[in-house]
């Protein structure tokens, strides 16, 4: 699934693209696109129409257009999301799912999902530490591309959890953002090994960790994100290419850049996780 910097690169293409734009109509070509919005689709299309987009926004993975009225779009890309600016008239993705268009007649956007686990949906902006977010993700923590992010508080917060550190890293309460590709890649440049306690870490280890991810997230980013197929793109429908610099994760077998010893992968909450068994030594118990 995209995690922050893959998100940001749409964020940011949306705000070319979008913001400043009033919508002429909306379509939903997909019900399933809109599930989240529970009025239904008729609801949805019909509070679109009029409404100009203020604003793309971002926190952690997630997205949202600020429209107008005091409400949002918010975006859940699932696995296989799009966000595509098309030119009018453009032949129609096989899996469109939902189509803006614009009163300057200008390029659609487009919501293409193959998978349909990703989605659309109205909800309101509300106020949270003197910033307008949508409600439902009130309670997602900053995340480090944020100019208000304390890595300091980050760090702490990390370390405050009884819970295997990677577990914690990916908990978008304490630190948004982080998905398992950057958490893998995170604790390999700070060469810890994802099960170990995070309330037994050092200071310094959490503020590496958090260094770390900062770090390459912020690489991934101008790299353009990370893809492994053609379901991430941004809206052009480009790929990133962040996964050539991959240390850790989806290496398993290859040799790490760091020490030569084989990348491992094992099991982890339904997926996997990759480490240097050499460089990241598991811990001999987990308390």
């Amino acid at each position: 699934m995209p995690e922050l910097p893959e998100v940001e690169v749409v964020r940011a293409g949306l705000q070319a693209h979008a913001a400043g734009r009033t919508v002429s109509k909306v379509e939903v070509l997909h019900p399933r696109a809109i599930r989240r919005h529970g009025p239904g689709a008729e609801d949805f299309t019909g509070r679109l129409a009029g409404v100009r987009i203020e604003a793309a926004r971002r926190r952690g993975k997630y997205l949202w257009l600020e429209l107008s009225d005091g409400e949002a779009v918010l975006a859940h890309l699932g696995m296989s999301g799009q966000m595509l600016v098309q030119p009018e008239g453009a032949p129609d993705e096989k899996h469109l799912r939902v189509r803006f268009r614009f009163a300057d007649d200008g390029p659609e956007l487009r919501f293409v999902d193959q998978r349909t686990f990703g989605g659309l949906a109205l909800d309101e902006l509300v106020t949270d530490d003197d910033e307008r977010l949508p409600g439902t993700i009130a309670h997602i923590a900053r995340d480090p591309m944020d100019p208000r992010f304390d890595p300091a508080a980050a760090a702490r917060a990390l370390r405050s959890r009884r819970t295997e550190i990677k577990r914690a890293l990916l908990d978008q309460t304490l630190v948004s953002g982080v998905g398992n590709i950057y958490a893998d890649e995170a604790l390999w440049r700070s060469k810890l090994h994802g099960s170990r306690p995070a309330d037994k870490l050092t200071a310094a280890q959490g503020r590496a960790l958090v260094t770390a991810a900062t770090e390459v997230m912020d690489s991934s980013l101008q790299a353009g994100g990370t893809s492994f197929d053609a379901l991430y793109v941004n809206v052009n429908g480009q790929s990133g290419y962040f996964s050539r610099s991959l240390d850790a994760y989806g290496q398993e077998g290859l040799p790490c850049r760091r020490c030569g010893t084989a990348i491992r992968r094992e099991p982890f909450m339904n997926r996997s996780s990759y480490s240097c068994p050499r460089c990241q030594p598991r811990p001999r118990s987990s308390r």
